[in-house]
């Protein structure tokens, strides 16, 4: 299991807020790069993702992880807490991609209190509407990541502390995942995702792994079912998509901030793998 300190989880607050809702939350196919959890106080709503559909239920919490495909219906009086936490752009694994968290949990008076008291202190928080299309672009996230960046440090301090505190609820539930019991291969994966932004290259991967280099290629896509340089492009795909969402950096600049010294390679392999180049997307996320 590879394992990261909890220091280095990069969480920052995006919005926290109490949502009184009347059959008005009926979103398809919502896609973010941040992570959100309710607490659901009254009625009831229902989560769909590509392999099953969870009912929200009042008492409870619930996580969608970033990048999570899913769907919102509800026809009726629903109202919940939200709390919206972006994990900053770093080379360490984060914390989604270390464990598989449940989707549900039971709620305590305790989580009730935590987001309550956030709700108060930073009313300037919330959502300026239900609709994903109102706040999750580019504009707006990075009003909200400016924002957090120009809290003082005690403010930072004490959101950070409530938002473990209900990472915490489902971390106890959590269980690692599990990419390959193979040690060598948990080396490979562990070093890909802490030099993510550097150019990597499977001689050393195969090094790393005490293998060679044609034996850890075939290893490799048995265990993982696709080879290392498509693991190591997807990730980077990734994290591009991340940069290019909340930041201006030119695509170029995002290339060579991934380890790649040809950004028309770079352009050519985003396409490939997102049928859209980076421009586009970026310009697709900012509508």
């Amino acid at each position: 299991m590879i394992q990261i300190p909890v220091e280095s989880f990069n969480l920052q607050l995006l919005n926290v807020g109490l949502a009184q809702l009347n059959g008005d939350w009926n979103w398809k196919d919502v896609n973010s790069p941040f992570t959100r959890i309710y607490l659901v106080k009254e009625g009831k709503a229902t989560l769909h993702f590509t392999d099953k559909s969870v009912s929200l239920r009042p008492g409870h919490l619930y996580i969608i992880p970033a990048y999570t495909l899913h769907s919102y219906e509800c026809d009726g009086l629903f109202t919940h807490y939200y709390l919206h936490v972006y994990e900053g752009f770093k080379s360490e694994m984060n914390m989604m991609e270390l464990y598989d968290f449940p989707t549900e949990v039971t709620a305590t008076n305790d989580d009730e209190q935590i987001l309550q008291r956030m709700c108060e202190q930073l009313p300037h928080a919330q959502l300026p509407e239900s609709d994903p299309q109102a706040y999750d672009n580019a504009t707006q996230l990075s009003s909200y990541i400016e924002r957090f960046r120009d809290m003082p440090l005690w403010q930072k301090m004490n959101l950070r502390g409530a938002i473990l505190m209900l990472f915490s609820r489902f971390m106890r539930e959590a269980t690692p995942h599990l990419w390959t019991t193979d040690e060598r291969l948990q080396r490979v994966l562990k070093y890909i995702h802490t030099h993510i932004t550097q150019d990597i290259d499977i001689d050393n991967l195969a090094d790393v792994a005490c293998l060679t280099k044609p034996y850890f290629i075939r290893l490799f896509k048995h265990e993982l079912g696709i080879s290392p340089l498509q693991y190591i492009n997807t990730k980077k795909v990734e994290r591009a998509q991340l940069l290019l969402y909340m930041t201006d950096m030119p695509v170029k600049e995002v290339a060579y901030a991934l380890g790649f010294s040809d950004h028309s390679y770079f352009i050519r392999m985003f396409r490939k793998q997102m049928d859209i180049t980076p421009q586009d997307y970026r310009e697709r996320m900012r509508h």
